[in-house]
C-alpha cells in the first residue's frame, strides 16, 4: 500500500477530488495548510489581495491506495492540479505497511 500526499492550490481541490473519483477513490483526508517553496520573496495575489509570500495558504490531500493504483492516481493529481504557475505544489508517495478498519478490524488493503 501507499500514502499519495498532495500539497496544492486551493482552488483545484475540487478538480483534484473529481479526478480521484474516477479512478474509483473512495475516500481521502484534506486539510488547510500554509507552506512556501521556491516563490518565497515573490508577491502573490490570493482572493483579489496582493501580498508578499510568507505562507501561502494550501491544501493537502492524503489518500491511501493499493500498490497498482498509486502511479495512476499521482497522474490524475498531477493532470487536474497543474495550473502551469509556479506554487502548483507537490506529490509524495509513501510506503505503508498496515492499514486497520477501527469498526471491523480489517486490515491492509480490505480495510481501504
Amino acid at each position: 500500500m501507499k500514502m499519495i500526499m498532495a500539497i496544492i492550490k486551493p482552488f483545484k481541490l475540487d478538480e483534484v477530488r473529481e479526478a480521484l473519483t474516477t479512478l474509483g477513490i473512495q475516500g481521502l483526508t484534506v486539510s488547510e495548510v500554509k507552506g512556501f517553496g521556491r516563490q518565497k520573496g515573490q508577491t502573490e495575489i490570493y482572493r483579489g489581495a496582493e501580498y508578499s509570500v510568507s505562507f501561502l495558504p494550501k491544501v493537502k490531500i492524503e489518500v491511501v491506495v493499493t500498490d497498482d493504483l498509486a502511479e495512476s492516481v499521482i497522474e490524475g493529481i498531477q493532470k487536474a492540479a497543474n495550473t502551469g504557475r509556479i506554487g502548483d505544489g507537490k506529490i509524495f508517495m509513501i510506503d505503508i505497511s498496515a492499514a486497520v478498519r477501527i469498526r471491523t478490524g480489517e486490515t491492509n488493503a480490505d480495510a481501504l
